[in-house]
């Protein structure tokens, strides 16, 4: 019996092992599909018209929002850690740069996250913590948002409108219980399941484990002082920080719709166009920076607007240059430290 379930248990994570990697695989596959089915032509020219000044403010625009999603972070610890600001801006950065161009289903880069969070001499359990609560609250605003989203597109005439409204809906419903549960969870004993799985992490997740103890104990301690008393205004400002970041996105699409001069589209319509896009995304996480699913998106809400697909493939394109600008620094930066932590120190 011992050996089938060891047998199952290693089954089942080298089945893990390759989501991210199947997940590209088909998302790339439905990229291509997209592209070469649409007029690509129309693509090109679409994507030619927002030039090198719309691009960078879509750059711009995107550092703001990592920036807000950092110092959410921040406040997360803030008076329980000794890393200041910059610590958390940096790190995020390094987080979103591992989740959109390396094949880690989407969450690869939170592990690496606060695992690094370690070298600024915050602690194993607290950094994962922290990791715990501010993916907590990432997802739960991410709702929020999407949910405003179908609000604003039920006064959309039309039944593909209503359909797609309807669809996030129900989608939004089983998230909920999902996102309740994972609220319970760190808000119960129920925490310390967690800590069995953090402890296979190992060596991975934090810089080194206290002797005699595993890596993921005291998770749950260091879950009660997150919560903990006194700390509701702290949390409070993380969430809304989120939320902030997650409405400037909507900017982006603004600046893209704007240089390509697509006219008639207002500006709660680029909300909902950038609402459910991030929704349907996020319903795909296991498919790394939501590849193919991503431009899939942009042309089905698109198309309730107005826009053809080419432009809004050439949208969703636009909105992957600063995975590619910002995301590429992330990577050496965080070869860097690694690098850094792992170099031998030379006796004084």
């Amino acid at each position: 019996m011992r050996a089938r379930a060891d047998r199952t248990r290693r089954v089942g994570r080298a089945l893990l092992r390759r989501l991210p990697l199947v997940g590209t695989v088909l998302g790339l596959g439905l990229a291509v599909w997209l592209i070469a089915t649409h007029d690509l032509a129309a693509v090109a020219v679409a994507f030619g018209q927002i030039g090198l000044a719309g691009l960078l403010g879509v750059v711009l625009v995107r550092v703001a929002i990592v920036l807000l999603c950092g110092i959410a972070w921040a406040r997360i610890l803030d008076g329980l850690s000794p890393a200041g600001s910059g610590a958390f801006v940096t790190l995020r950065f390094v987080r979103e740069g591992i989740n959109v161009l390396l094949p880690v289903a989407s969450v690869g880069g939170d592990v690496v996250g606060g695992r690094l969070l370690t070298f600024w001499g915050v602690a194993g359990p607290l950094a994962a913590a922290s990791i715990l609560a501010d993916l907590l609250f990432q997802v739960g605003t991410q709702a929020l948002f999407a949910l405003l989203g179908a609000g604003l597109l039920m006064r959309v005439e039309g039944e593909p409108a209503a359909e797609l409204a309807r669809w996030v809906l129900r989608a939004l419903s089983v998230a909920a219980l999902l996102l309740a549960a994972f609220f319970a969870v760190q808000r119960t004993g129920a925490a310390r399941l967690v800590e069995r799985g953090l402890a296979d992490l190992g060596r991975r997740f934090v810089r080194e484990a206290e002797p005699g103890r595993p890596a993921g104990a005291g998770v749950h301690d260091a879950l009660d002082a997150v919560w903990g008393r006194g700390r509701r205004g702290r949390l409070a400002q993380a969430m809304l920080l989120h939320l902030a970041a997650w409405t400037l996105g909507a900017a982006e699409i603004g600046i893209v719709l704007a240089c390509i001069g697509v006219e008639g589209v207002s500006v709660l319509q680029v909300l909902v166009i950038e609402a459910l896009s991030q929704a349907i995304k996020a319903a795909a996480f296991p498919v790394p920076s939501g590849l193919g699913v991503q431009e899939g998106g942009f042309v089905v809400v698109g198309a309730l607007f107005g826009i053809d697909a080419g432009t809004a493939i050439a949208l969703s394109l636009a909105k992957r240059v600063p995975d590619l600008v910002l995301g590429l620094p992330a990577l050496v930066l965080w070869q860097g430290l690694e690098a850094r932590r792992g170099r031998p120190r030379t006796p004084p």
